[in-house]
């Protein structure tokens, strides 16, 4: 289980502790009965018969290999750790880069339910080739699905029990890493309300319990504690966690949020260094009721312990470079860490056999999931907290004359109260796909578009590098390609700058801005 990432945790967690969401226009849907699909209306305009009711056109009806499943994700580390190497003037490790986490990075404006649940929005484009042409073989659209939850109200979230274990490792001495942390758990904690309650556990040879629960109205004896840590020798993860969790488990109270919140480099070097162990512990402890969320830091960073870290504590994990970064957090993501929204959250589309060739999910390597486990409540989804926006992105080549139906849309989670499992949908048509993505396609949704391509560029553009994921041609039976559908043009480099500059302009955005520059960044990289 998961939910994700996009600057430092810590402060993403003062964030959310604090103040309320975000909000936009797009699709609204409401909260569906138990193991039922409720209707969501066309993003941008009135739902007409896209509109589903309940219990019809659902994703189960459409042959199963024209059906689509994943996990639900909103983890952000993968841009962030990609914006430090590019500013440093070298490109990421491809392994570490994840398309829907580069999407994931960017204001999306859905509209948002009135209930716990999810709106549903879709909309696309035709894709283009360099310089402007229309794809050469086939027409293929891109396809934007969009989920939007609830935003958090001001002064309505549960108090919380948070546990942060802070690697105080040799390697955590470089600036940017035990500084940022422990400058940002200062601001939490001033942040934070009385009846909130924190501990603090440091880790490096050997794990140190610094502070025991205490609540935040006598927080000088957390700041006293907070400034007390310092760097010290090896990594010892599992000790860290072990005694994190034991801490967290001490001051365990019903009817809050209790979080362990891990801040590292995730390079463990000391102790049960591989992952197995550690998971399994984590796995535990989130089954009992107590969540991880993963801060990582450092320009040598453990991408993949911290996300697998996260995945196993139904958490999320960030990442962040810089104290502008961090506090620029407070503004921006004020719902996504103590709250839930939905637990288990999955999606599935389920493509018209009629009017589709071949399609892919751009990113999810590893979240797909077999398309049986949808209504399988037992099978791991993603844990989405208030205000958050999950943004999957197909490429889908249509049939010659394709038009009416596309496909079908249903995302299904566990409430997080009543733990009942709910759905709710909408339909998607030819016609919801505009003719030119880069001439017609709403900004956000050409946003989007560039931060997916930016991040096939960054990976799939490296030597050797293979993609994970099966692009699915259903007549023929899957297939492996260089991430591709048949006749899918390229958009590379050169071509994004140039649209991501227009688009800087046109959305007055300066995380548009910096993807411009990022851009820039990685063609002379």
């Amino acid at each position: 289980m998961r939910i994700r990432r996009t600057a430092l945790a810590v402060t993403a967690l003062s964030i959310a502790l604090v103040a309320t969401g975000c909000s936009g226009d797009g699709s609204r849907s409401t909260n569906g009965e138990s193991g039922k699909a409720a209707s969501a209306p066309k993003a941008g305009a009135d739902a007409g018969p896209n509109r589903r009711p309940p219990g019809e056109g659902r994703p189960g009806e459409a042959p199963s290999r024209y059906l689509s499943t994943f996990a639900l994700d909103v983890d952000t580390a993968s841009y962030g750790f990609a914006r430090r190497a590019l500013t440093e003037g070298r490109r990421p490790d491809p392994s570490t880069v994840r398309p829907e986490e580069f999407v994931n990075q960017f204001r999306q404006d859905y509209a948002e339910p009135s209930g716990n649940g999810f709106s549903v929005a879709a909309d696309g484009g035709r894709l283009t080739g360099s310089g402007g042409e229309e794809a050469s073989d086939g027409d293929v659209r891109l396809l934007r699905v969009g989920l939007q939850t609830r935003s958090a109200s001001a002064g309505t979230r549960r108090d919380a029990n948070l546990t942060f274990v802070v690697d105080t490792s040799g390697s955590m001495a470089e600036p940017g890493r035990l500084d940022l942390v422990k400058d940002a758990l200062h601001t939490l904690v001033d942040q934070l309300r009385p009846s909130d309650s924190v501990a603090i556990v440091a880790y490096e040879d050997d794990a140190r319990l610094v502070r025991e629960m205490t609540p935040v109205a006598r927080k000088a004896e957390l700041h006293k504690a907070i400034g007390s840590l310092s760097a010290g020798q090896s990594t010892n993860l599992e000790a860290g966690m072990v005694l994190g969790y034991q801490a967290a488990r001490r001051g365990f109270r019903e009817g809050v949020t209790n979080r362990v919140i891990l801040a590292s480099d995730g390079l463990a070097n000391t102790g049960a260094t591989a992952a197995a162990p550690i998971l399994r512990r984590v796995s535990e402890e989130a089954a009992k009721g107590i969540s991880l969320l993963c801060v990582g830091v450092g320009s040598d960073y453990g991408d993949k312990l911290m996300e697998q870290l996260a995945d196993s504590g139904d958490g999320r994990a960030v990442y962040v470079s810089d104290q502008e970064k961090a506090r620029n957090l407070f503004t921006k993501e004020l719902p996504a860490t103590v709250e839930l929204r939905a637990r288990d959250a999955k999606a599935q589309v389920g493509f018209d056999p009629r009017q589709v060739e071949s399609y892919r999910l751009i990113g999810f390597d590893d979240r797909g999931l077999k398309n049986e486990d949808f209504r399988n409540d037992a099978a791991d989804g993603g844990e989405i907290g208030p205000g958050h926006a999950v943004t999957a992105l197909f490429a889908v080549r249509l049939k010659p004359d394709a038009e009416g139906h596309l496909a079908d849309v249903t995302v299904r989670w566990t409430d997080p109260d009543t733990r009942e499992a709910q759905e709710t949908g909408r339909t998607v048509t030819v016609a919801d796909l505009a003719p030119g993505l880069w001439t017609a396609g709403s900004p956000r949704l050409r946003v989007s578009a560039a931060a997916a391509f930016f991040a096939e560029n960054l990976r799939d553009g490296h030597p050797g590098y293979q993609p994970q994921t099966p692009y699915v041609t259903p007549s023929a039976g899957p297939f492996v390609s260089r991430g591709l559908v048949p006749g899918e043009p390229r958009v590379g480099l050169d071509e994004l700058a140039g649209r991501v500059t227009e688009l800087a302009s046109t959305t007055e955005d300066d995380d548009v801005a910096e993807l411009r520059d990022l851009i820039r960044r990685a063609r002379e990289a």
